[in-house]
């Protein structure tokens, strides 16, 4: 009786690791991106979009928060920070390159003062 209850219990543990480990195909990540106008608002969503695994994107030009869904399996959040990075606009963990920055529109260029460059 005793082994089968230690058969069980490992069996559990196996299971409920098993499940830990399964990444969602469904995430959700919210951050801040730095941008100022709708045309920002448009490159933002279209890095993240054109990023595989990412399933909705979402810049709000007043708070300045991005939401997405992703699938886990396919990309990670500092893969979609990279990409929003790549055309010019950072987050606090990414920061565009100078020349994707200064490639910006003159009203997309946001205050980078603050950011360590």
């Amino acid at each position: 009786m005793k082994k089968v209850f230690i058969v069980f219990l490992t069996m559990i543990t196996f299971a409920v690791s098993a499940e830990a480990q399964e990444k969602s195909k469904n995430a959700k990540a919210k951050f801040v991106v730095k941008g100022n106008c709708e045309m920002c608002k448009e490159r933002i969503e279209k890095a993240a979009l054109l990023t595989k695994g990412v399933k909705y994107a979402n810049w709000n030009i007043d708070s300045k928060e991005f939401n997405c869904i992703y699938n886990e399996n396919k990309v990670t959040v500092t893969d979609i920070k990279k990409a929003i990075a790549k055309v010019g606009h950072d987050t606090e963990e990414t920061k565009a390159t100078d020349e994707a920055y200064k490639a910006l529109h003159e009203c997309c260029q946001y205050d980078r003062e603050n950011n360590n460059q």
